[in-house]
């Protein structure tokens, strides 16, 4: 039997990982035209044609919009900003609760405190990792004023319950698809499913302008509150007559012409990128489909997957291998990688958003404890245990791998299984490891 790398033997894979170039010829005469064009930026901050941006932002946000069928598509400079945008458009303030997945990016929970909403947090489905509509149904209280569904890894969350809770209530959907650009649940494009949602583009997203996001809404009035929030609309209210002035203090959160331009070259490639991770992603879960204690990727019916990361659940108690030893056994078989996207498998994902210091001391804005002293009969759970199969998850089954990705192939693929094989193979030689 092959001595395993971890061990000193001979690993699986020398060779690197190829990584992902996603700036060409097409990028660089884009940035060029703008460069020659002198206009690095074509927004102004006050009434007039320019407050929406120079030509290639409208362009970008038109192509954007038209390539899914949104209604309106509004570039922001971050997806950060992007959410901030949307929960200050659809109206939230001081103390209104918006239910969101703890198994996130930071800024998912963190956009809603911006306004003085509190975020309350809802389980996860334990084969899809995205909010549990009876999760949420559990959460509902006469303060709910909006449900943040987060599309987490690429794949479309089940929107039809979802949605169904949210017109029970009268309550407003916003759609965090960062991860997930492209991506249908049941023929519809996600990011408008809900009332608002949106994309990042950030650098290592399946297209990027180096930082940028991407809002998208069929809502006409959310559109234009989103486009006063990103460009300093307390300037524009008079001339866009506005009469709600509820989080109309705008700022600046608009993106370059130099980034816009770098993302209309992108946004044509998109649906090849996603073509491959896709194919790649099939052919990656086949195989582990017969390794027992690790469960491939499941999609649920009628939702698309863009496969920004590949989940795995792990079953220690089957293979015989702490998950930690698993993931140090299979990548030291593969080349150290140089940057993260070379890795094999990663332990978990984030830490459960309530076990944060912010929430556990609800200590965000200002020292006295504000957004949470708005309800001050009420006392917010962020303990330990009230999302017990996030915190599963988290801390003992989930892995994932950014391996299945444009440029590699099956062939990448198979010395990735190869390795994984080898080490499952040898339990008894990772004891104590």
């Amino acid at each position: 039997m092959t001595e395993l790398a971890i061990n000193g033997g001979a690993p699986t894979r020398t060779t690197p990982y190829a990584v992902r170039t996603t700036m060409g010829e097409a990028e660089k005469q884009a940035v060029m035209e703008v460069m020659d064009s002198g206009h690095l930026s074509g927004f102004f901050g006050s009434p007039g044609p320019q407050w929406l941006g120079g030509p290639k932002v409208q362009e970008f946000e038109r192509k954007w919009a038209d390539k899914y069928g949104f209604g309106h598509a509004i570039s922001v400079n971050s997806w950060t900003t992007g959410l901030m945008t949307a929960v200050g458009a659809i109206g939230i303030g001081p103390g209104d609760e918006v239910i969101v997945s703890p198994y996130t990016m930071s800024a998912s929970a963190t956009a809603i405190l911006f306004y003085g909403g509190i975020p309350v947090f809802a389980d996860i489905d334990p084969d899809t990792f995205n909010l549990s509509a009876e999760s949420i149904a559990a959460r509902i209280t006469p303060r709910t004023k909006a449900i943040m569904v987060v599309h987490i890894f690429g794949q479309a969350a089940d929107m039809d319950p979802i949605m169904a809770l949210a017109r029970q209530h009268q309550l407003k959907v916003i759609e965090d698809a960062a991860q997930a650009p492209g991506v249908h649940y049941k023929g519809k494009p996600v990011g408008t499913i809900g009332d608002i949602g949106g994309f990042s583009l950030n650098y290592h997203k399946h297209i990027h302008t180096g930082e940028g996001g991407m809002l998208v809404t069929n809502d006409a009035q959310l559109a234009l509150r989103c486009q006063l929030i990103r460009n300093h609309g307390e300037n524009l209210i008079e001339a866009q007559g506005v009469e709600d002035l509820t989080n109309m203090l705008g700022s600046n959160y608009r993106l370059t012409e130099l980034q816009a331009a770098i993302g209309l070259a992108q946004l044509d490639r998109l649906d090849n990128y996603l073509e491959t991770r896709q194919r790649l992603a099939a052919y990656f879960g086949a195989q582990l489909a017969d390794m027992p204690g690790l469960t491939p990727a499941k999609v649920a019916e009628g939702a698309g997957h863009a496969y920004y990361l590949y989940p795995v659940k792990y079953d220690a108690a089957v293979t015989g291998i702490p998950r930690a030893a698993f993931v140090r056994a299979v990548n030291a078989e593969l080349p150290t990688p140089t940057i993260w996207e070379q890795t094999g498998f990663v332990e978990a994902y984030v830490k459960p958003l309530y076990l944060a210091p912010l929430y556990q001391k609800k200590i965000a804005i200002g020292s006295k404890g504000f957004p949470w002293t708005e309800n001050p009969d009420v006392n917010y759970d962020y303990s330990r245990g009230i999302c017990p199969v996030v915190e599963r998850m988290h801390f003992e089954e989930l892995i994932y791998t950014p391996l299945m990705r444009e440029p590699l192939t099956e062939a990448d693929i198979d010395d990735f299984i190869a390795a994984i094989r080898k080490v499952l193979s040898q339990p008894q030689a990772l004891q104590g490891k």
